[in-house]
C-alpha cells in the first residue's frame, strides 16, 4: 500500500473524531429505541402470549405512521414550540417533547396485558409510533443541519454514526429485554425501559443545537412567494405556501418531474425484502427452536457488535468508492443474504449457522443502509431539510411498513398451499425467504437505469 493511500485512510479515520458525529450517534440511539418498543420486543411479547403469526404481522400496522410522517414534517421546520424553543432550540425542543410522550406511553404499556386487551396495547404502541416518527423527522433534520453543503465527505460518516446509534438504541436494550423476559415478564421489561428513555432525554439535553442558515433560506423563499402573491395580501396563505408547498415544489424543480418520480419509486422499493424478513424474524427464530436468551445473545448483543464494526468499515468503503456503487453492491448483497435464512429454515436451530447468518446479514444491511441514508441526504435541500428528508425516508418506510404487514399472512399462505407438494423438500419458511430475496430486483433494475443521473448528482 502506497504512502499516499495510507495517508488518505488515516485522514478518513481521524475525521470520525468530529464532535458533531457524537451528537449524531446519541440521537441515533434515540431513533432506534422506539422500534424495539413496538417492534421486536412487542413481537416477542405477543408471540409468548399465544397470538398468531397473522396477528403479530398485522400489529405492525402501527408502523404505517412512519410512512406518512411527511404530512406534518413542515411543522417541524417552521413551528417554534413555546418555552422549549427558547431553551433548547428548534430541533432539540421537538425531540425532547416527543421523548417525554414516549416515556409516558411506555410506562402505560407496562401495566397492560396484550393477551387480554390487545386494543389498548395497540393504541399505546400507535402513540409511541407517532411520537417516534415525529422525533425521526427532527433527528434527520438535525443531522443534515449539522453539516454544510461543502462537507459532502462527512455524509457517509454521519450516516454511519446514525446507523451505529440506531442499532445501539435498538439492540443493547433488546438484549437485556430478551435475557430477562422469562424471569421478570414482558411487563417488567417495559417498566425497566422507561429508565432508558430517561437516559435518552438526558442525551438530548446534553448535545448542542446545530448551526444552520435554515431560517435565512426560509425567509428568502418567503420573500419570493410574497412577491408572487402580493395581490392576495393574505399572510396565512403566504405561510401555508412556504411551509407546505415550497418544500415539495423545490424538490421537483431541482430534479425534474420525471426523474423525481422515478427516484421516489426507487426509494419505495429498495428495502421491501428486508422489511418482510425483519417483521417475521422473531417468530421465525422461536418457531425453529431458539429460546429468548439465545435470541437476545445472538440477534441483539452479537448482532449489535457486528453491525457497529461493519458500519464503520462500510462507511469508510463508501467514502472511497462512492454512494452509487455502494447502493448497487449493498442492494445485491442485502438480498442475497436472505438466502442464508432459507438455509436456517431447512437445518433448524443450529447456533453456528445462526451466528454466521447474523454476521452476513448485518454486514450487508449496514453497507446498504449507509449508502441509502447518504443518498437520501444528497437529495435533500437545506432550506426545508426536515420536510424533504421526511418525504424521502417516509417513502422507504411506506414499503417497509405497509407491505410488510402481510408478511405473516404470506407465511401462512405458503404453508397451506397445495402446490407445495411438488417442492415438499423446501420448508415454507425457506420459500418465504427466497421470495424476500427476489423482492429487491425491481429497485436494482431502476438503479441501473438511473445510474448516469446518480453519478451526476453525487459527483458534481
Amino acid at each position: 500500500m502506497s504512502q499516499g493511500t495510507v495517508h488518505n485512510w488515516r485522514i478518513t479515520l481521524t475525521s470520525y473524531l468530529d464532535r458533531r458525529l457524537l451528537w449524531v450517534f446519541l440521537l441515533g440511539c434515540s431513533s432506534g429505541f422506539p422500534w424495539l418498543l413496538i417492534g421486536s420486543n412487542m413481537s416477542g411479547w405477543l408471540t409468548d402470549s399465544g397470538l398468531t403469526r397473522t396477528t403479530v404481522g398485522l400489529f405492525g400496522s402501527v408502523f404505517v405512521v412512519y410512512a406518512i410522517n411527511w404530512l406534518w414534517a413542515p411543522l417541524i421546520d417552521r413551528v417554534k414550540l413555546p418555552f422549549l424553543y427558547k431553551n433548547l432550540g428548534q430541533r432539540r425542543s421537538w425531540i425532547f417533547l416527543m421523548q417525554v410522550i414516549m416515556l409516558i406511553c411506555t410506562l402505560s404499556i407496562s401495566y397492560t396485558d396484550p393477551s387480554l386487551n390487545l386494543c389498548l396495547t395497540m393504541i399505546l404502541a400507535f402513540a409511541i409510533a407517532i411520537a417516534s416518527s415525529t422525533q425521526d423527522i427532527t433527528i434527520d433534520a438535525f443531522r443534515i443541519d449539522s453539516f454544510q453543503e461543502h462537507e459532502k465527505n462527512k455524509l457517509p460518516q454521519a450516516a454511519a454514526m446514525t446507523i451505529i446509534g440506531w442499532w445501539t438504541g435498538y439492540s443493547l436494550p433488546g438484549y437485556f429485554s430478551y435475557i430477562n423476559a422469562d424471569s421478570i415478564g414482558w411487563d417488567g421489561v417495559y417498566l425497566w425501559m422507561t429508565g432508558f428513555i430517561g437516559l435518552l432525554i438526558l442525551f438530548t439535553l446534553f448535545i448542542d443545537e446545530p448551526n444552520s442558515n435554515r431560517e435565512a433560506l426560509q425567509a428568502e423563499a418567503e420573500s419570493d412567494y410574497a412577491m408572487k402573491l402580493q395581490q392576495m395580501n393574505n399572510s396565512f396563505f403566504l405561510w401555508f405556501s412556504v411551509t407546505i408547498v415550497e418544500p415539495f415544489a423545490e424538490f421537483f424543480r431541482r430534479n425534474g418531474i420525471k426523474v423525481a418520480l422515478i427516484l421516489l419509486l426507487f426509494i419505495f422499493l429498495f428495502k421491501i425484502g428486508e422489511a418482510f424478513l425483519g417483521r417475521m424474524s422473531i417468530i421465525f427464530y422461536k418457531e425453529i427452536g431458539f429460546s429468548n436468551i439465545q435470541i437476545g445473545q445472538y440477534s441483539k448483543l452479537i448482532g449489535w457488535g457486528v453491525t457497529v464494526v461493519f458500519t464503520l468499515i462500510g462507511s469508510a468503503i463508501n467514502i472511497r468508492l462512492g454512494i452509487v456503487k455502494g447502493l448497487l453492491i449493498g442492494g445485491i448483497s442485502m438480498a442475497a443474504s436472505n438466502l442464508m435464512f432459507a438455509v436456517m429454515a431447512q437445518i433448524g436451530p443450529n447456533e453456528q449457522l445462526f451466528l454466521a447468518t447474523l454476521i452476513v446479514d448485518n454486514f450487508t444491511s449496514a453497507f446498504a443502509t449507509i449508502a441509502f441514508v447518504s443518498f437520501l441526504t444528497f437529495l435533500t435541500g437545506r432550506a426545508f431539510s426536515a420536510t424533504q428528508y421526511a418525504l424521502l425516508s417516509s417513502l422507504g418506510n411506506l414499503g417497509r411498513t405497509t407491505l410488510s404487514l402481510f408478511s405473516g399472512v404470506t407465511v401462512d399462505w405458503i404453508s397451506t398451499f397445495n402446490w407445495l407438494e411438488c417442492i415438499s423438500w423446501l420448508n415454507p419458511w425457506s420459500i418465504f425467504f427466497i421470495i424476500t430475496t427476489l423482492m429487491v430486483l425491481p429497485s436494482l433494475t431502476m438503479l441501473m437505469g438511473l445510474h448516469p443521473y446518480f453519478r451526476r448528482l453525487t459527483n458534481p
